[in-house]
């Protein structure tokens, strides 16, 4: 009996024993396993569609992690919180960010970490939060969809029932031109052919002119040199001329002005005596042309007789 619970006891530390060294073998791989990961918070701004919990997280291309936990933001719904469970030695830098991104066209969608300068300091250096944020900027996936989401606003507008209605009457109106213009072919056919003869007449008088011009430019140039040699002459004759006149004013210089002097002050008075006779001519010539015989005879005409 004794011995039976020997065996118990024994059996009892045992069992103690090797669940202790498997729990402590448990809690040394967790913590290592702690040790090798990192954990980084990032908040989105837009809608995480496709990304999942255990989506893959690449650092420049390579894969550093995956996402740990997605939730909404308790205080702002429109946020996404993603916790990363990121290797340890992964140099996560204060600006380094993240993104949405695609590992193909038709692929899952990831979490894309990009940046990180090599001077800027490590992000848990300065970031001293629990866990650290990392920023994040528009993905191309966000780009794509808010132009499409412009461009479906502005074809609204552009396709707004006013605009349709402005649409439909231009085209009617493009229609009645076009039966009008149809409707006078006939006349635009003449009109063409009218236009093609007045080019044609114009090209022959543009012809004409042309060889008008050339030909006017030819005799120009034949007789240019005379003409240039005739200028000359006269010139020369002017410049002799006027070296004359020079001469001759230098010449008389003082007989002209004495003139100027005597001459003009004796002027008045002959011009006087000179206006008095034209005076005395012009009273002759009208007695002359009243009674020529008068004047001559120096009587008064004879009184004709007349019987009573």
């Amino acid at each position: 009996m004794e011995t039976r619970a020997n065996y118990v006891l024994i059996g009892a530390f045992t069992l103690v024993a090797t669940l202790s060294l498997l729990m402590f073998a448990l809690w040394a791989a967790k913590y290592s396993s702690e040790k090798s990961w990192r954990q980084y918070a990032v908040i989105f701004t837009e809608p995480v569609t496709g990304l999942s919990e255990g989506s893959q997280v690449q650092y420049n291309g390579i894969a550093v992690g995956t996402v740990e936990e997605l939730r909404l933001a308790p205080d702002d719904p429109r946020r996404v919180l993603a916790t990363l469970r990121v290797q340890a030695d992964t140099p996560v830098k204060a600006d380094t960010r993240a993104k949405m991104s695609m590992t193909g066209i038709t692929g899952t969608p990831i979490i894309q970490l990009t940046g990180g300068s090599p001077g800027s300091p490590m992000l848990a250096d300065v970031d001293n939060r629990e866990i650290p944020i990392i920023q994040t900027e528009p993905s191309a996936l966000q780009n794509i969809a808010d132009t499409a989401n412009r461009l479906v606003e502005r074809l609204d507008r552009v396709l707004s029932e006013q605009n349709i209605r402005h649409i439909a009457g231009t085209l009617e109106n493009v229609d009645a031109l076009t039966r009008s213009i149809a409707d006078q072919r006939e006349d635009l056919r003449a009109l063409i052919v009218n236009a093609r003869r007045s080019s044609e007449q114009l090209e022959a008088t543009l012809t004409h002119t042309r060889g008008a011009a050339e030909k006017i430019d030819r005799q120009l140039a034949d007789r240019l040199p005379g003409l240039i040699a005739k200028l000359d002459h006269t010139l020369d004759e002017l410049d002799s001329a006027a070296s004359g006149a020079n001469r001759i004013v230098t010449e008389n210089r003082g007989a002209i002005h004495s003139f100027a002097n005597d001459g003009l002050a004796q002027l008045g008075p002959t011009l006087s005596e000179l206006r008095a006779l034209v005076r005395d001519l012009r009273r002759i010539s009208d007695r002359l042309e009243r009674s020529p015989a008068n004047y001559l005879l120096g009587r008064e005409a004879p009184k004709e007789f007349e019987p009573e």
